[in-house]
């Protein structure tokens, strides 16, 4: 069971993954391609469905474009 704290560490991290997909103006589909995940695991991440691991972090942060610590 996650307590408040974690949650607030995973929305800030679903917020910083959002704004840089937006920024770059790509949907969650073309930013999952990119980081070679499903197309609906953005979305999960980013609605705080989702506890992407350290791999999908790093997947992610390759499909941006950006080092794994600008998503922090």
């Amino acid at each position: 069971m996650q307590n408040i704290e974690d949650t607030d560490y995973l929305k800030q991290f679903a917020q910083r993954v959002r704004t840089l997909r937006e920024a770059q103006k790509i949907s969650q589909e073309k930013l999952a391609e990119r980081a070679g995940l499903h197309r609906t695991y953005i979305g999960m991440v980013e609605r705080l469905e989702r506890n992407p691991s350290l791999v999908c972090i790093h997947k992610i942060a390759n499909g941006l474009g950006v080092h794994v610590t600008e998503l922090f």
